[in-house]
């Protein structure tokens, strides 16, 4: 039985039944029909996953590996805000006639910054500091850029990454581990794409950082089910969980900027029928 499964039925039961309802309450979101967009939710949800064990994707449903890390390579390796980019059209709802989200997700991850050791932007400082030093609680970063949310076409759900380095008892190879920081999330659309995607990441840095991945935990400051989601959730909460597929990473890569999705692969990944026609609240 996937772990993943067991933490997502948890999570989903937990907000259903405990969570509190926006219905009525002046809310952002609407349906394409214009309809107003409830959700039930759930204050500060903390879900652990320890990556040395098992990959944290669902078997309720299949999750799109390779989607879901072109998308989180998009932001954190190409450090692009155009959609035009992308092989999914997950985020066309919020892009001009460009293309752009404005100064948004990898716009704010390519920004260069002055340090002690140079000019750098939020991923090279990552890679330079896991290198060069480890063992610093300083390694994080942020894409909630206050002056420039005016600028972004949708504020970032995912903003804020803080990487952690310990080492193995009776050895001396490092084990990476890390913390997402999400202020919102919708459960069903985007919760196992979110945890998939910082997943790969944690793998691919330790690979070209010569450690291992740990442990990845996801800090959900506002983890909801939308009103017309709370059946499709029901149902696929019902389903029996599978066992957890198994995890392969090019191991020729060495630099992060060489990762590709064809670099990841989920073998023996067995899941139960997608849930077609999710609607999304914009």
């Amino acid at each position: 039985m996937s772990y993943a499964d067991k933490i997502f039925i948890n999570m989903c039961r937990d907000i259903i039944e405990n969570g509190t309802s926006t219905e009525g309450e002046k809310v952002r979101p609407v349906w394409e029909d214009g309809t107003s967009a409830y959700t039930i939710k759930r204050f500060g949800v903390v879900n652990r996953y320890d990556l040395s064990k098992e990959f944290p994707a669902l078997t309720l449903r299949r999750t799109a590996i390779k989607s879901c890390v072109d998308e989180m390579l998009w932001i954190w390796q190409k450090k692009s805000n155009n959609v035009h980019v992308l092989r999914s059209h997950i985020w066309d709802s919020w892009a001009d006639e460009t293309g752009s989200i404005g100064k948004a997700y990898g716009y704010q991850m390519g920004v260069k910054h002055q340090y002690k050791e140079g000019m750098m932007d939020q991923t090279d400082r990552v890679i330079y500091d896991l290198k060069n030093n480890p063992y610093s609680r300083r390694i994080m970063t942020n894409i909630y850029v206050h002056q420039d949310l005016h600028e972004m076409n949708l504020y970032p759900c995912a903003y804020s990454m803080t990487f952690n380095v310990t080492k193995e008892k009776d050895s001396d190879r490092l084990t990476l581990n890390g913390i997402l920081n999400q202020r919102s999330q919708d459960v069903l659309a985007a919760n196992n794409w979110n945890v998939c995607q910082y997943a790969v990441l944690l793998h691919m840095l330790a690979q070209v950082c010569d450690m291992k991945a740990g442990e990845f935990v996801h800090v959900i400051a506002d983890a909801h089910i939308y009103d017309r989601h709370v059946p499709m959730i029901k149902e696929l909460i019902s389903r029996e969980p599978l066992p957890a597929p198994t995890f392969r990473l090019n191991p020729e890569v060495k630099d992060f900027y060489d990762f590709t999705p064809e670099d990841v692969r989920l073998d023996n990944y067995e899941t139960h029928p997608q849930i077609k026609d999710i609607p999304i609240a914009v």
